[in-house]
This record gives structure tokens, sequence and C-alpha cells, in this order.
């Protein structure tokens, strides 16, 4: 009998211990949650014919997507509420004096798309998975290429995409003060010698480099930021090539009272998949089985006015530009694309806010096709 208590006694102490050092452990910790419920409605209208059913550009504006070549107008109406997404993070204070940070974003936005006809469902994607401590982040969050701070505020997912860095992938980055360099997952994407489709490559030795400086001031901030990265390809038989590519980046918010414009451009080789998701690839084959780099450039500026302390517009145009070598990628690819936004938001509460907005874009390819997109939009959205 004396065992028997003793035994319960011994595990009531332990359970007590527990429990003590866990709530221990969570008064040094602080978390946190947020994130937001977005509804969007678009109508899109196509000159020449129509993204499919299913097909991604039809939820946000992708550049490289827009119709080219066909005989009729198109049009479509989607109603969805993908954006939707939510955050964790959470802060913990060591005991040597420093602290440990981690945060985990998930949306809605993966492909292929959910299935429209009954349920809507539509499956979380992780999009930020990071450490931080003592200067150090590890996970996948933003690229260092890609100054996050000057992006338009827009209904659209992504904004001034066309030249817009915009990318999120796998990193170990050190910053200090102004300053940020970091190691980040290498991926090429390749356009077939005569073109005809894209090949996406995971054949890198060495993980794409990136180094960036940005100043801030009262004023706002500008930024630099240089990309630096290997080009490869082996199709596992004849053909094992690698080809070095160099870019720039330049980013900047200058405040002008409580309104303020934002900038970005960027120029260079092998940028790919970083600008305007992917219009261009990095690298082409060349008849020998060789790569070499794309050039390509493209920027945005924007214009944030508040007319009051509930309506607001942002006003923004966008541009992107391929040097395409056409005897070795064919006249099938893009050239350019440019699209210009603008937008009125309504804001009861710093919470909720109400928007419609207009856009206009364009698509020209080497051949000289050319195709256009109309699209208005109306969101409401709660942050939480």
């Amino acid at each position: 009998m004396k065992l028997c208590t003793l035994i319960k006694n011994t595990a009531l102490l332990s359970a007590l211990v527990t429990t003590s050092l866990q709530a221990a452990s969570l008064q040094d910790t602080q978390f946190t949650f947020g994130g937001y419920i977005k509804l969007d409605a678009i109508a899109s209208q196509y000159s020449d014919g129509s993204l499919p059913s299913g097909n991604i550009g039809r939820d946000f504006y992708i550049p490289g997507l827009t119709p080219v070549g066909g005989e009729d107008e198109g049009t479509a109406f989607d109603m969805h509420a993908r954006q939707t997404r939510f955050n964790f993070s959470s802060d913990t204070a060591l005991a040597n004096g420093k602290s440990l940070k981690a945060t985990i974003e998930l949306d809605f936005m993966a492909t292929p798309n959910g299935d429209e006809r009954v349920s809507n469902s539509y499956s979380p994607r992780l999009r930020i998975a990071t450490i931080a401590y003592d200067g150090w982040l590890f996970g996948q969050t933003w690229s260092t290429f890609q100054d996050v701070a000057v992006l338009p505020e827009t209904l659209d997912f992504i904004g001034a995409t066309d030249g817009t860095i915009f990318v999120r992938q796998a990193m170990i980055r050190y910053s200090k003060g102004g300053f940020s360099g970091a190691l980040e997952n290498p991926e090429t994407t390749i356009t077939p010698f005569g073109g005809g489709g894209r090949i996406v490559s995971d054949d890198n030795s060495i993980p794409d480099l990136v180094l960036r400086y940005t100043h801030k001031q009262n004023w706002g901030h500008i930024s630099a930021a240089t990309l630096i990265r290997q080009l490869a390809y082996d199709d596992g038989s004849s053909l094992d090539t690698t080809e070095n590519a160099v870019a720039l980046s330049i980013s900047a918010k200058l405040n002008l009272g409580r309104d303020d414009v934002r900038m970005m451009y960027n120029t260079g080789s092998g940028m790919g998949r970083y600008l305007g998701i992917n219009a261009a690839n990095g690298a082409v084959l060349n008849a020998s089985g060789e790569l070499e780099s794309i050039d390509s450039s493209g920027g945005f500026i924007a214009y944030r006015h508040l007319w009051n302390e509930q309506w607001r517009t942002t006003l923004s145009y966008s541009w992107f530009s391929a040097d395409n070598e056409t005897s070795l990628t064919g006249m099938g690819v893009t050239q350019s694309t440019r699209s210009a936004r603008v937008n009125a938001i309504y804001s009861p509460s710093k919470e909720l806010s109400f928007g419609v907005e207009y856009s206009h874009a364009r698509r020209d390819l080497e051949n000289e096709s050319q195709g256009d997109m109309d699209r208005l939009q109306f969101s409401a959205k709660y942050a939480f």
C-alpha cells in the first residue's frame, strides 16, 4: 500500500515539475498569430482568345500568360478567397541574452486549382518558414534580391508584376546594419534551341549569391542588390553545360507627407524566374547544346495618395523587356510586357477594407504578335 502511495506521489511530483518547466519555458516565449481573409471578384477581357478554366493567370496577373494570337476576344469572371493567409510566429528570450524567432506562413494559392463544381477546396501551401538568430536567417522567405518594402498596394496578388523581382525560396542569410548577404536555392529555366517550351533544370552545383545594401532615412529608403548565379543543365546523356550570370536591382520608397512613391529597376543577364514571374527564361540552348544567358530588364513606378483617413488610391505602371537571340529562341517568345493599374480602397477601420481596381496589360512576342488584357477587380479584406 505504501509502495503504491509512493509511486503515485512520485508520478504527481514529476507531473508538477514538468508542468512548471513548461510554464517557465512559455514565460520566455511570446507567440503571435495573424493573417487576413480576402475575397476577390475578377472580370477579365482578352483581345486574343482567353485563358482556360483553372489557369492561375485568371486568379492574378501573370505577364507571360496574357493570350496572344487568338482569333476572337475572350471574357472570364472568377470569384475566390484563395489569397486568404495566416501566419504564426514565436519570439523566445534565450539564456544567453539573445532572441530566437520563428515564423510559418501559409496561403491557398497552390496549383493545380481545386474543384469549383461543389466545394471550391484549395490546398494550403507553404509561403514562409524561417528561423532567425543573432543576425542569421535559415529557412524559406522572400529572396534577398527582392525589396518587399516597395511593392505597391494593389488588389491584385502582386500588382506591378512585369518589372518586379518576386521570388520566395530557401536560403541562409546574414544581415547586419543595412547589409545583407545570402546563399539561396538555385533553379534554372531554359528555352530549348528553336523555342517551343521551357526546361526547368535543378542541375546547379552552387547556390545563388545575393548581396544587398539598404540606406534608410526619414524620407524613405534606397536599396541596391546584386545577383550572381550559375545557370546549369544536364540532360543525363550528352549535354552538361553551365553559364554564369549577373544582375542588378535598384529600388526606393520616397515619403511625400502621407503619400509615397515606390519604384524599382532591374537589369542583367540570366534573371529568368526572378523577374516578372519568369516572363523570359534565364538561358537558351544554342545549336551546340551550350547555355547562353538571356538579358532582360524591367521596372515599375507607383504613387499612393491618401485622400483622407478612410480612402486611398494607388496608380502604378510596370514594364518588362527581354533581349532574345531569336535565331536561338525562335520568334514565339515574349519580347515585352507592360501593365498599368489604378485602384480606390476604402477602410472603415484599419482591419477592414473594400476596394476596386482597373488594370490594362499588353504582351508582345518577337514575331510582332500582341495581346491585350483589361481587368476589373473587387476585393474585400479583413486583416487580423
